[in-house]
C-alpha cells in the first residue's frame, strides 16, 4: 500500500513538472543588436571574425551590424553624425530600444563622441572599445553606459594613456598589437563579457 501511494505521488509530481512551461530560450538569449565601428582606413568587414564568434555564442546574426564609415579618416564630426543616423536605423529595424557598440581604434573614439556630444547615451547600453584613442574626445565614460576600454602595452599606434577612461572598466593587455584586437581569442572573451554587462 505504501509503495502504491509512493508511486502515485511520483506520477503526480512527474505530470506536474511536465506541464510546467519551460523557461523561454528566446527570453534567456534576449540581447541588444550590436554595431561594429571600424577604425581610420578600416572597413566593416574587419570585424568578421568577431561577428562569427558572437554568433557561435548565441548572438542573432541578423542583429549584428557593421557600419561602413564614409569618412575613412576617423573624423568625429562626420562619423558621429553618420553613427547617429545608423543607430536610429538599427533601432527601427530591430524594434529594440538600445544597441551595443564595439569600436576599434578611431571607431571607439567615434562611439564616445556620439554618446557624449550628440546625446546618444540614451540609445546605448554597452560599449566595448579596442585600442581606441578615447582621450581625444574626453576623459570620462557616460555614466548610463556599461563601458569597457580594452588596450595593450604592445599597441604602438594608440598608447594606453589615450585609451583609459574614468568610469569605464579599463583592461590593459600585453602582447596584443593594434590590429590583433580583431582576432585575438583573449580579446574575444573580453568583448563577450563587455556585451553581457561586464563594463562599468
Amino acid at each position: 500500500m505504501k509503495n502504491l501511494a509512493a508511486m502515485i505521488s511520483f506520477a503526480l509530481l512527474l505530470s506536474f513538472s511536465i506541464l510546467q512551461p519551460a523557461p523561454s530560450k528566446a527570453a534567456e538569449q534576449e540581447r541588444n543588436p550590436v554595431i561594429f565601428i571600424h577604425g581610420a582606413g578600416g572597413i566593416g568587414a574587419s570585424f568578421k571574425l568577431v561577428e562569427n564568434q558572437l554568433v557561435k555564442k548565441g548572438w542573432n546574426p541578423d542583429e549584428l551590424y557593421a557600419i561602413e564609415m564614409a569618412d575613412k579618416t576617423g573624423n568625429n564630426l562626420t562619423n558621429g553624425k553618420q553613427l547617429e543616423r545608423f543607430v536610429d536605423k538599427v533601432k527601427k529595424e530591430t524594434g529594440k530600444s538600445k544597441v551595443d557598440i564595439i569600436g576599434h581604434s578611431a571607431g571607439g573614439m567615434n562611439a564616445l563622441y556620439y554618446t557624449t556630444k550628440l546625446g546618444g547615451a540614451e540609445n546605448v547600453e554597452d560599449i566595448v572599445t579596442l585600442g581606441a584613442p578615447n582621450r581625444f574626445v574626453g576623459s570620462t565614460a557616460p555614466e548610463s553606459i556599461r563601458y569597457t576600454s580594452i588596450y595593450s602595452t604592445s599597441d604602438y599606434i594608440v598608447r594606453p594613456q589615450l585609451a583609459k577612461l574614468d568610469g569605464a572598466k579599463n583592461i590593459e593587455l600585453r602582447g596584443v598589437n593594434h590590429f590583433a584586437y580583431l582576432y585575438n581569442s583573449d580579446v574575444q572573451k573580453l568583448i563577450e563579457e563587455g556585451l553581457n554587462g561586464g563594463g562599468e
